[in-house]
Formats: C-alpha cells, structure tokens, sequence
C-alpha cells in the first residue's frame, strides 16, 4: 500500500507497548503494525505546517517566514524561563502566549539516556516522555505557569542534564536510577518560589516500554535532504525515530513539513 502526506510528529497512545500513529490529512498509519516489514521512503517537497505553502522548511516544520513570526516557535518554547505572560508582556502574541504560558506545568526527571531534566504542560503528561523515549519519568514539580517551571529547570541543570544523547536512547543505552530516591534530593536545590509546589511523596512513576524488536549497536541517521528515497526492515519506534534492520534510524520530528510518499 501507498501512503502520501506531510510528516507531522507521531501521534502515541500510552499502553504496553507504546502505540505510533502517522497521521495525514486523509489517512493514518498505525506504525507498530509495520515492525518486521519492509519500508520504502520517498521524499516529494516542502509543505509549512503553520501557513501550508510549499516552501522550503526553515525549522520546526515551519518555512522561513513563519518560524520568525509565529509565536508558536518564540524563544520561550525552548527556554521556559524567558516566558513573561504572567506579567502581562507580550513576546510574539500575548493571547496565544497567555493559554499555553498560563496554565498548569511540569517539571521532571527523566530516563532517557542518563538522568535529565525538563519542562512540559501537564495535559502533555506522558506524551512529552514518549516522544524522547525516556523509559521512566516522573514529575518533581507541578506550578501554575511556564515561567516558574523555566527557573526551576535553569536551576536544576547545574545538576543534571537537560538533554537526551538520542545515539544512547536507540542504543537502550540508559543507566539505572532509582527516580523516586532521586527527587528526594532536589528539595534544596528548587527556587524558593517554588518550593511549596514541591512533590515530596507522590508515587507518580511512569515507565514507558517500546515497540523495538531489537536495538541497534551503531546508528546512522537518515537525512531527507541528502537521501531523497530510503527502503529498509523497520525493527523499532522509540521516542519519535524509526529503528531499521541495517542501524538507520529517521526523526519524524526532524522533518515535520516534509512532503514523503510511504510505500508499505
């Protein structure tokens, strides 16, 4: 079967294993139901994912132009402590910024290679986890806006990191912590702003488990820019890569806004 579409990152439902869903405009692909077959990627042109013209993408699945206005992609998405909706100041659109800014977040820890530590909203629980293919989560702080999740992680990376090593994560490279003994230790370490909101005792645990036949002892990272059709055995999904047989690994994430042709 054919498949044709702009990539998007994939859709997960939470169970034992993880479920992948590829979604299109006029079709959805349950990925897991593809594990030991044959894959064929071709690449066929640019679609922006927040203005939908065929220009080249820029970042994020954005073109060019959308990237620097949109405030979907302001700097406060990538560094929450910039955010400044909670006073009032605009960034890009203060409207837009106040409903995703504004409302409950969660700082965590994470296993995704080595121990780190992040910020996502609290509706994005476990998906957040998911999608970098962490193995257990668990949340240290819930507070009412972006900005006091931000400082909290800025204080927090002095001790951890705040990024995944994505070759150690689809290698099942992952060292072995005991979380729930970990966010005993942090208490000090949070911002006094911060401290009430402090998770001392709550069993919140997640562990998340993969779609992966078997992991690969090198990887090699598929590039829709270099290589323009792929064909490959998919052996695994984990967080938003695709595992094959020979170590090629594709971030869907990577190439949101890409126009591919999947043939199954």
């Amino acid at each position: 079967m054919t498949y044709k579409g702009v990539l998007s990152k994939m859709q997960t439902e939470f169970g034992d294993p993880i479920q992948y869903y590829l979604v299109f405009e006029n079709s959805f692909l349950n990925m897991n139901q593809l594990l030991n077959k044959e894959l064929e990627i071709n690449f066929e042109g640019y679609q922006c994912l927040n203005c939908g013209k065929k220009k080249k993408i820029f970042r994020q699945g954005f073109c060019y132009d959308c990237f620097y206005s949109s405030p979907a992609v302001g700097d406060w998405i990538m560094k929450p402590e910039l955010s400044t909706a909670h006073l009032g100041i605009a960034d890009r659109d203060l409207d837009y910024e106040e409903k995703v800014q504004l409302q409950p977040h969660i700082v965590y820890l994470a296993l995704s290679s080595e121990v780190k530590v992040g910020v996502t909203r609290k509706t994005q629980v476990p998906t957040r986890w998911i999608d970098q293919g962490a193995s257990q989560a668990i949340s240290i702080v819930e507070v009412p806006n972006r900005y006091l999740a931000g400082i909290t992680e800025v204080a927090l990376k002095n001790h951890y990191a705040d990024k995944t090593n994505w070759r150690k994560m689809l290698q099942n490279d992952v060292v072995h912590v005991d979380l729930i003994a970990e966010r005993l230790k942090l208490e000090n370490l949070i911002p006094p702003e911060v401290q009430e909101y402090f998770y001392s005792d709550k069993n919140d645990l997640y562990e998340m488990h993969f779609p992966v036949l078997s992991y690969p002892k090198k990887v090699n990272s598929l590039s829709l820019d270099k290589m323009h059709s792929f064909t490959g055995k998919l052996t695994g999904i984990k967080g938003q890569y695709l595992i094959f047989e020979d170590g090629t690994v594709f971030n869907i994430r990577s190439f949101e806004g890409y126009v591919v042709r999947l043939k199954v």
